[in-house]
């Protein structure tokens, strides 16, 4: 069976290419086959990857037969290229969702569900419920290698978000969400809610994704002390004594990665419940980590990552939505 064939994504993409690239869902189905089934369909009801096992059902409209349909003879069952993906059993236009990938992905603070309802023609609810199944989609797969290593430098530091502090000045106060984040220089980022900052919270947290051997650079806060010890170096900056940056030892990276994910929080979404916060962390991460890339590539990676994924309503609507 031929498999679609699509041209590469341009280098520098832009809004107005991918409109009209993906100007109908037919162009769209094309693609995302192009990027999930590169050596030909594979049954996601039993794996079967077998060409001349695998056939193409002609569409038919009186019959409701869809494009892009197929059916495996080994498990005798139908399938699309939307079947184990986010874009599954949605009645969103395919197209819709493709540019909707596209402007999560090269909007450096965020879209918010209401700009993104306005732009597609979509109500708010679809489109918070869209935005929230690629935030699940582009998350990181399951972390195989840690940050640093010999002779590279991660920083780690914490932060709050969520919404002001009406009882005086000071750190980790009412209604805030602590964030903590590890950032290898010049590579990956790794964010993620955390409880109360505590020593051993911190090293469960360092453990987990710092190799050993690294130089870790971290603030004066206590906290950081005995899981500091159990790296290759553990070396700090006092920001209470005004000093930021002592040699090569600072945390600006890090911090500033916290400062674009506070002003996509609080200029792009104002506000994000404390239930949906690791999604928003792991689109800003997935952001961060791809970002020398073009947004076409950042694209693709993103369309790539959509397989073996689904969220369903239910799931989101266990707590009110966020009104971003």
């Amino acid at each position: 069976m031929e498999t679609p064939v699509t041209p590469a994504t341009p280098k520098g993409l832009t809004l107005m290419q991918i409109q009209d690239r993906f100007s109908t869902p037919e162009k769209a189905r094309e693609y995302l086959e192009a990027v999930h089934w590169p050596n030909g369909p594979t049954c996601p009801h039993c794996g079967n990857a077998e060409s001349t096992r695998i056939y193409s059902i002609a569409p038919n409209a009186k019959r409701k037969v869809r494009s892009g349909l197929k059916k495996c003879a080994e498990c005798r069952k139908q399938f699309t290229v939307t079947v184990g993906t986010v874009f599954e059993d949605s009645h969103v236009p395919l197209n819709k969702w493709l540019i909707a990938v596209y402007l999560l992905c090269s909007s450096k603070k965020g879209m918010s569900a209401h700009q993104l309802h306005r732009m597609l023609g979509v109500t708010y609810k679809t489109a918070w419920f869209m935005f929230h199944r690629l935030r699940f989609a582009v998350r990181q797969p399951e972390f195989k290698n840690k940050l640093g290593g010999a002779g590279k430098v991660v920083e780690a530091d914490e932060t709050w978000i969520g919404g002001r502090n009406r009882e005086g000045k000071g750190r980790g106060h009412v209604n805030k969400t602590t964030v903590f984040a590890v950032l290898e220089r010049g590579g990956d980022v790794r964010s993620m809610p955390m409880g109360s900052v505590t020593a051993s919270g911190l090293r469960a947290a360092l453990r987990e994704h710092v190799d050993p051997a690294t130089r870790l650079m971290t603030d004066s806060n206590n906290a950081y002390t005995y899981p500091g010890k159990e790296f290759a170096s553990h070396e700090k900056v006092d920001h209470s004594s005004e000093e930021y940056v002592r040699g090569d030892v600072t945390t600006n990276a890090v911090e500033g990665y916290f400062a674009l994910l506070k002003r996509g929080v609080h200029g792009t979404f104002h506000h994000i419940s404390k239930q949906h916060l690791d999604k928003y962390l792991g689109e800003f991460d997935f952001r961060f980590n791809h970002r020398k890339m073009d947004d076409g590539l950042r694209t693709d990676i993103a369309i790539g990552r959509t397989r073996g994924k689904r969220l369903m309503m239910r799931e989101q609507l266990a707590s009110p939505m966020n009104h971003d």
